[in-house]
């Protein structure tokens, strides 16, 4: 999961978004969940928003379309960061609104919102508000993440981020790769081939799991980061180099 910013809607779906809310705040309070179900699932009420909003947050989300939660699957799924059987009057609320693979969205997270017993704030991160990075913590190494907040232990729990094989062995891959990255971009430019540097730094932002690049860089510069890179120290003076993070993050 990594921080993501969140894309103006066009004219046309937002006024609809509004007047679909508008309509289920109409209902008496009893019937907005059944009303706002109603809604969402009409043919002509999907027709009219629904294309614009996968387009829009297809374009904010990592690599080539990927899920805002595990970053791994393709996103196919709006999801409603706040249930609309919870909260009816989000249904059409585009702050509310995220894009998940059908496994995250239909599997993992379901109808499962947890909140704080102290405060009652949502323990689950919308990456269009909040740095997972103040979070969640990915142990390189083991490629698997720990929770530095309740907020993030919920995350870890509600989308099953350590517990899915699939998604281990893959941010595996992800850090071998993007070590690759690094290395090839230096190559690249110690060489002046700029054009093909810079085609290095694309597709390593396109690939899948790319929170597993913005651990490393995070991580490069943290006080600690000898022994996070421990063994690794090639790599770790990579990341720190200052042309290649101005390379990489500013993609970020």
């Amino acid at each position: 999961m990594i921080r993501l910013r969140r894309d103006e809607l066009p004219p046309e779906t937002a006024a609809h978004l509004t007047t679909y809310t508008e309509q289920i705040a109409q209902a008496a309070a009893p019937d907005r969940k059944t009303r706002a179900a109603d809604l969402w699932g009409n043919t002509t009420v999907r027709r009219r928003v629904r294309d614009e909003l996968l387009a829009t947050l297809a374009g904010m989300a990592p690599g080539h379309e990927r899920c805002m939660y595990c970053g791994d699957g393709q996103g196919t799924d709006i999801d409603h960061f706040e249930p609309k059987s919870l909260a009816p009057l989000r249904t059409f609320d585009w702050l509310n609104h995220l894009l998940a693979c059908s496994y995250c969205n239909s599997n993992q997270k379901r109808n499962h919102f947890p909140r704080s017993d102290k405060d009652g704030s949502p323990l689950l991160l919308d990456p269009t508000l909040q740095d997972p990075l103040s979070h969640l913590r990915l142990v390189l190494p083991l490629c698997m993440y720990k929770g530095l907040t309740d907020q993030g232990e919920a995350c870890i729990a509600v989308f099953g981020l350590n517990e899915r094989a699939v998604l281990v062995e893959g941010r595996r891959t992800a850090y071998g790769t993007a070590k690759q990255s690094v290395e090839l971009w230096r190559i690249g430019t110690d060489r002046g081939q700029h054009d093909k540097a810079a085609e290095v730094v694309r597709v390593a932002w396109n690939r899948p799991l790319a929170d597993v690049l913005v651990g490393m860089f995070h991580q490069s510069d943290h006080p600690a980061a000898a022994l996070l890179f421990d063994g690794e120290e090639e790599t770790l003076d990579l990341l720190r180099d200052p042309a290649l993070r101005e390379a990489f993050l500013s993609r970020v």
